[in-house]
Order: structure tokens, then sequence, then C-alpha cells
């Protein structure tokens, strides 16, 4: 018999060890080996996933029937917005970050998104309007892979900044607040994931829902390479 007690840990580690967060493109980000091509155009398309997360995560919390599930994630799209500090919503502090590396946001919102970053957001939207335990699974994946994703760029931001005078001055309190914030989405989804551990049917769409996603979030990384624009 299963022991369900070990599927919150089997779906973690799978999520921490996923290309998503271990591959080519953003291990070489961690490392400041990244031309100054890819280091905008990361900033230009990671803008499109900020952006519409609040939106695409709404999805997810008006499709969802459980109760618990939906307190849960009415905390995570909260914080999205600040905690009602409308200074500390989250795209906001994106949009900072852009003017100090001299990118205008606003000449961002309409600009034609590169096809994998596009599949990534679709996908998530996809998800999360469909099977209920595979969308749950898909933000799972999403919010256990983002403390990985954080160190990793915070690393290779440092680095950029030593390295490249004119960025000397970059704000970088968007991805070091999310980096703060993230322990506290973890556990907003390991309470989700425990009242559904013991449905055998749950937990194989879970697990489906977070590879499916993570998978899409892989070519989004790997679709910024110069190698490949």
């Amino acid at each position: 018999m299963y022991r369900t007690q070990y599927f919150y840990k089997e779906t973690y580690d799978f999520v921490k060890k996923h290309k998503a967060t271990n591959n080519e493109f953003i291990d070489r980000f961690a490392r400041g080996e990244i031309s100054e091509d890819e280091f905008r155009r990361f900033s230009i398309e990671f803008y499109h996933f900020t952006r519409e997360w609040p939106s695409i995560l709404s999805v997810l919390l008006v499709n969802t029937p459980d109760e618990n599930d939906a307190a849960n994630l009415t905390t995570i799209l909260v914080s999205e917005l600040g905690d009602n500090d409308p200074n500390k919503r989250h795209e906001l502090l994106y949009r900072k970050y852009l003017r100090s590396i001299g990118i205008e946001p606003g000449d961002m919102v309409k600009r034609e998104q590169l096809r994998n970053t596009k599949a990534w957001l679709d996908g998530m939207r996809t998800y999360f309007a469909g099977d209920h335990f595979e969308a749950l699974g898909a933000e799972f994946g999403l919010e256990n892979m983002a403390i990985p994703m954080w160190d990793k760029i915070l690393a290779g931001m440092k680095i950029w900044t030593e390295r490249h005078h004119q960025y000397s001055k970059m704000d970088i309190r968007y991805f070091s607040f999310h980096r703060e914030l993230e322990e506290h989405h973890e556990e907003a989804m390991e309470n989700i994931l425990g009242t559904h551990k013991d449905n055998p049917e749950a937990r194989e769409k879970f697990m489906k829902g977070a590879n499916g996603i993570l998978s899409l979030e892989e070519k989004f990384w790997l679709g910024l390479s110069d190698s490949v624009n």
C-alpha cells in the first residue's frame, strides 16, 4: 500500500530537481555567463510572466471548488498584489527593475512574446482552467521551483552588476523581495497537498500537472538563449 506520508516529500523532491530550474540557460545565468542580449531578453520575457501572473492565478482561484484550497490560493494572490500595499505590488517592483536597466515597461506590454514564453503562459491558463487536481499540481510545481529559481537569478544579478558598470545601479528588489516570500507560498501549497494526499487519483493528477507545467518552464528558459534567437 502506498504510504501517503511520503507523497509530499516525493513531490517536493521531484520539483526541486526538475530541469525547470536545472538547465543550461539558468545555470549559465547563475554563473554570470550570459550575453547582454540574453540578459535583456530574460528581463523582457520575464516581465510578461510578472505582468500576467495575477490574472493567471485568478483563473485557478475561481475554478477551485474546495474552500480550504481557495483560502490558501487567496493568500498567494493577495501577496502578489502587495498584501494591501499598492507600493509592494510585484508587477510594480518589476517595472522599477526594468527602468533601472533602461527599459520602459509601457513599451513591453504589447510586445510580442517569444514562442516558448507564450507556450508557458498559455499552459498555465490551460492547466488552471482544467482538471482541478492537475491544476493544483501545476501550481505546486510553480511555487516550489521558485526558491531555487530566485537563488540562481540573484546569484547571476550580483555577478552581472559587478562585471558591468552600466548596470551597477540595477534595482533588484523585485527578485530579493520574492525570494523572501516564497517559503510562505510553499507552506500554502503544502497545506493544499496535505488535504488531498490520501486520494490516489489526486496524487496521480497532481504529479502530472507539476511535471507538465515545469516542462513548459524549462522550454521557456532554453528559449531565451542566443543559440535559438
